[in-house]
């Protein structure tokens, strides 16, 4: 059986539309398990019903036609209650409804089973027999389990082929197609879909109109030729080595690249308007599709070599005649994975939007894009990439929504909502120059968080009184070199000068976990327990010393630095790093340079850190906490985990509480604490935070303006019974209820409800 329930979930997986889809499940599971009639049915969210939408058994005449309710039928009461049911002679059950156009009435034994997806019922899977028995526990289990393998599948592909209808409908009906996403930056954008493949992924490559149909078939039949050629060297190269029928192989592979085969059907779909690299996807994975169905297992592999073939001209094709990125006056960048290199790849004045099929609010992408303003969904894992290249999108990053295609009265109603923001922001400016004063007279210092040398501006134009987090790592991560010691210097100069005299903390190179450098890879199982941060760079002390000069001669003249350790989890890491940091203030010094040991801080970002909080504080001139991987480890959620992304939550009781302990236990210490994780940069953590005991926030600067709104409209004192209601609730959900509505009820605007279709 786990054989049959592989090979289901790989044709599942490359089938071209739902109704191949759904047709292939039903055909397979019949004939898996000996059955005379599978079935599935599918939620139609318009009529709010299910629907019969594929059957082996049953009257296909019934397909489309049959639709029975939440309520209605043994389907019905699997939606009901989500979980199998298991009937031995189905006619007699009180839930049981007959419906004349199936032909349903001939069979007794009834098993169905939900179909997940979301939490929510997508469909149900329904196997029948004539004989009165009731399916046996493994009969049971092996459908389950399919149901579970197929529900992301189905539903991938139920939105895949409402795209694909799009634009077939002269009256344009299909309208506000919607997706789900993690929200990633806060706000709304309107505009046109740019997306962004990686190199030599047939799968991600979208569909495009052929500009200049002839030269996209010369490009392709460069690329065959180039392929050929190197099939040719290996299969020479390998002849002494291989009997003749192994040789025999490579002339197979050539075979398949001739105009009457592959290559003729690329030709053919190149004339009918797709580009050369689209139409390679469509007709390699076609191919790929009807060899992986076939029974016999030698035709079965040459779906892998198709697929590797087919990876090779896309390659070349990729080189020579790369795919160019069309920007519109409005474009939201999509991809598969956004990194932070992708951001630059747009020109800042066209980039609206951004959405990631994988990742999740808090990877480093996502960070950075709220240091940019920019709205951003991360997670969209529904979304099919090859179809959306070109359509208009609103993107929603306060819910996390994406509607393609939307209509008019859509486009209107967040035309309003962008109208709101701008009008905020206006108000917002008037007071860039003002203190974060409470109304009791209380000053709270906010500080931005950043990582590119565009931020610097952005963060002093709001009213920044200094850097929290400066993210070196990200003059790392656009290099394809470790940069030197000079390098750096002039890098971290500008940010240091920039801000003069206010504070700049530099955290030392902090790779791993979510941030890898392509020169320097780091591949683990688990990286975010592993080889990360300061275990890195005291590893590489050649690396650390490097880092740490170029920060102290950057700021010879300044006095502005401030050095953060990332990622400590014992008293040895820190002492260890503070004797590499003297000694690179001794080198210089004796080297001839004006400067002084700089204040060291660490980052509290592990549980173990949390409880050691005092130990650092005695060897440290500050703490700093990252509530990003704190919030992480404390809850065990992979941040970058979209089917988690639920249970990342600031608020939740625990995180509250590390946080109310950590101040307390540096200040014991009467050392300053500070926080640069994403909490600060909410209103009502930001109040949280303050009445804690924080000394300085730190965010990025896109929420700096709404932060300090929220500050001068409220007393400490209000603050402070804030805090004290929120710590004694038990349920984070229930506590962002909670600060929402005591945020409204003191004035501090909320961002407006997001459209819901």
């Amino acid at each position: 059986m786990l054989d049959v329930l592989k090979k289901i979930v790989q044709e599942v997986s490359i089938a071209p539309d739902l109704d191949s889809v759904l047709n292939l499940i039903v055909r397979r599971i019949q004939r898996a398990m000996s059955t005379e009639v599978c079935s599935v049915y599918l939620f139609d969210p318009e009529d709010q019903c299910y629907v019969l939408m594929a059957t082996e058994g049953l009257n296909q005449e019934a397909v489309g036609s049959v639709r029975l309710s939440a309520e209605e039928g043994l389907v019905g009461m699997v939606v009901d209650r989500a979980e199998p049911i298991n009937l031995e002679n189905a006619s007699e059950h009180p839930a049981y409804k007959y419906v004349e156009s199936t032909g349903e009435e001939r069979f007794n034994s009834f098993l169905g089973v939900p179909i997940i997806h979301h939490r929510g019922v997508l469909g149900v899977l329904v196997v029948q027999q004539k004989a009165q028995r009731r399916f046996d526990e493994s009969e049971e289990a092996f459908l389950v389990t399919l149901s579970a393998q197929l529900a992301g599948a189905i539903a991938h592909a139920e939105a895949t082929g409402s795209l694909g209808a799009m634009g077939e409908e002269p009256s344009g009906e299909i309208v506000n197609l919607r997706f789900e996403g993690v929200p990633g930056s806060a706000g709304v954008a309107i505009g046109s879909a740019t997306v962004v493949a990686p190199p030599a992924d047939l799968n991600s490559v979208p569909d495009k109109v052929a500009k200049d149909v002839e030269q996209e078939i010369a490009n392709f039949e460069a690329a065959l030729k180039l392929v050929r050629r190197d099939i040719k060297v290996v299969g020479r190269s390998l002849a002494q080595r291989l009997r003749s029928e192994e040789q025999a192989l490579f002339d197979v592979y050539l075979r398949m690249l001739d105009d009457n085969a592959l290559a003729g059907e690329v030709v053919a779909r190149i004339r009918q308007g797709n580009w050369a690299q689209g139409a390679l996807r469509e007709v390699v994975m076609e191919h790929v599709r009807q060899f992986s169905m076939m029974d016999d297992p030698y035709l079965r592999e040459r779906a892998t070599d198709i697929k590797d073939l087919g990876r090779r001209v896309l390659a070349y094709l990729q080189e020579d005649a790369p795919a160019v990125l069309e920007f519109t006056d409005e474009t939201i960048l999509v991809a598969d994975e956004l990194t932070p290199a992708m951001l630059g790849e747009v020109p800042s004045e066209k980039l609206v939007g951004l959405v990631s099929v994988h990742g999740s609010s808090n990877s480093h992408a996502a960070i950075l894009a709220r240091s940019m303003g920019i709205p951003t969904i991360m997670g969209a894992v529904d979304l099919p990439l090859t179809r959306i290249d070109g359509r208009e999108l609103i993107l929603d990053g306060y819910s996390g929504r994406i509607y393609v295609q939307p209509g008019e009265d859509l486009l209107t109603a967040y035309r309003d909502i962008l109208r709101g923001e701008q009008e905020q922001a206006a108000e917002l400016e008037a007071i860039k120059d003002l203190p974060a004063e409470t109304t009791d007279g209380f000053r709270m210092p906010l500080w931005v968080n950043t990582g590119l040398i565009a931020d610097v501006a952005r963060s002093l134009d709001r009213g920044a009184e200094g850097i929290g987090l400066y993210r070196t790592e990200v003059p790392f991560m656009i290099r394809e070199f470790f940069p030197s010691e000079q390098d750096q210097a002039q890098t971290y100069r500008k940010q240091l000068e920039a801000f003069h005299p206010r504070p700049v903390t530099m955290r030392t190179l902090d790779i791993g976990g979510d941030k890898s450098l392509p020169y320097f890879p780091i591949e683990e199982e688990n990286p975010f327990l592993g080889w990360r941060g300061i275990r890195v760079t005291l590893d590489h002390p050649e690396i650390f010393l490097v880092q740490v000069r170029a920060m102290l001669k950057a700021g010879e003249g300044y006095g502005n630095l401030r050095i953060m350790l990332p990622m400590v989890t014992s008293v040895g890491e820190v002492e260890e790093a503070s004797r590499q940091i003297d000694r690179a203030v001794k080198e210089l010094q004796d080297e001839g340079h004006d400067i002084e040991r700089p204040l060291v801080g660490v980052m509290v970002e592990v549980p173990a850190a949390v409880y050691q909080v005092r130990r650092f504080a005695r060897r440290v001139d500050f703490i700093s906490v990252g509530s990003n991987d704190l919030t992480q480890y404390l809850l065990a959620v992979d941040r970058n985990n979209p089917r988690v992304a639920d249970l990342y939550v600031s608020y939740h009781p625990a995180v509250l509480r590390a946080l109310v302990f950590i101040a307390r236990e540096a200040h014991k210490e009467n050392v300053t604490v500070s926080i640069c994780g994403e909490l600060a940069s909410e209103p009502g953590g930001a109040l949280l935070l303050m009445a804690m005991g924080y000394d300085v926030l730190s965010m990025n600067a896109t929420n700096l303006p709404k932060v300090k709104a929220a500050i001068r409209q409220v007393s400490k004192e209000d603050a402070s019974q804030l805090l004290k209601d929120v710590m004694a609730m038990d349920d984070a959900d229930r506590i962002q209820k909670f600060i929402n509505e005591r945020l409204t009820e003191l004035g501090i605007a909320l961002p407006k409800q997001p459209v819901v279709v």
